[in-house]
């Protein structure tokens, strides 16, 4: 009767799985082809290059500072706000035949048209060796999370859940990739720690689903799999509603107000956080589903004690 009443309330979220999962192919195909036609747009600290920090006398116009750094070894130049209105950070790449001193004073003279009274604070200057290094770490950490990730969840669930886990994964990680390369929008250090915070979000939340869909499936024993999955689902989805609201309130306070400096990250964040809620049910469960899980799946397995099947001595 239990079963029934839960069932009754059930939303059919699964109604919706296999368009959506069109869907996430398609949106994964696209991604993989932009990362292999375009590429990604590597910032200064992958590509190597310099960085400029000034302080001015009184709050500067960053689209006035931009239109006087017009030489050509300034081409591309990164110019934000460091801190307050008066504390510009200029971002140079590495231009062949021109040294990066060249660089800092053509950026010093451009400025001092500005404000006369601007001082230069800080540079530091990224050799193409040691970003590329960066990007080498930076891939390498990506594997290792998901690698580690892998290990947990083939010992935690059985390996038709484990599966789907592990491809949701893989999954939010191309499509946030492919949107990256697509529009071609920078990618730095800050975005990398992005979208290993969108690895972690996004198997948080299908651990949760996955958690009751296992409690479900022995409780239910005269269940199809379908219905199990759509009350987990239900059952969770207050606590993922709550979840992601406040987190897409932080979020998306960084990304409006949050300053250039971490756009790169609140635009992974908010990207990770859409992508990684609905893969955890229609990639993860769905595609559980169709490897055929079952209530037996889940059954612990029974060891047999030594001697048990021999007959009793006892008269």
């Amino acid at each position: 009767m239990l079963e029934i009443l839960s069932l009754k309330r059930t939303v059919n979220f699964l109604r919706h799985a296999l368009p959506i999962s069109i869907m996430s192919a398609i949106l994964v195909f696209g991604s993989l082809v932009s990362l292999a036609t375009k590429g990604i747009n590597w910032g200064l600290d992958f590509t190597g290059g310099t960085v400029v920090e000034m302080e001015f006398t009184q709050p500067v116009d960053l689209n006035v500072l931009r239109s006087k750094l017009s030489a050509p070894e300034l081409d591309g130049a990164v110019v934000q706000n460091f801190g307050s209105s008066r504390d510009i950070l200029v971002r140079l790449s590495v231009k062949e035949g021109v040294s990066s001193d060249a660089q800092v004073k053509s950026v010093m003279t451009a400025a001092q048209e500005v404000d006369a009274g601007v001082q230069q604070k800080r540079v530091e200057f990224v050799g193409p060796q040691v970003g590329k290094e960066l990007a080498e770490q930076g891939a390498l950490a990506v594997l290792v999370a998901l690698i580690c990730i892998m290990i947990y969840v083939s010992f935690r669930f059985e390996w038709r859940l484990a599966f789907g886990s592990v491809a949701a994964l893989a999954h939010d990680v191309i499509v946030t990739l492919g949107v990256f390369s697509l529009f071609q929008l920078e990618f730095d250090l800050t975005v990398l720690a992005g979208l290993l915070t969108v690895v972690g979000y996004s198997l948080n939340d299908t651990i949760v689903v996955f958690d009751r869909i296992r409690e479900n499936f022995l409780k239910m024993r005269k269940s199809e799999p379908e219905e199990v999955v759509n009350l987990s689902i239900t059952q969770t989805m207050s606590r993922t509603i709550i979840t992601t609201g406040t987190t897409l309130v932080t979020v998306v306070a960084l990304f409006l107000k949050g300053g250039t400096m971490i756009h790169g990250f609140a635009t992974a964040l908010l990207l990770g956080i859409f992508v990684g809620t609905y893969s955890s049910i229609y990639v993860a469960s769905y595609l559980a589903i169709k490897l055929g899980i079952c209530r037996e799946h889940m059954m612990p397995v029974e060891v047999e004690k030594e001697g048990a099947d021999q007959p009793s001595m006892m008269p």
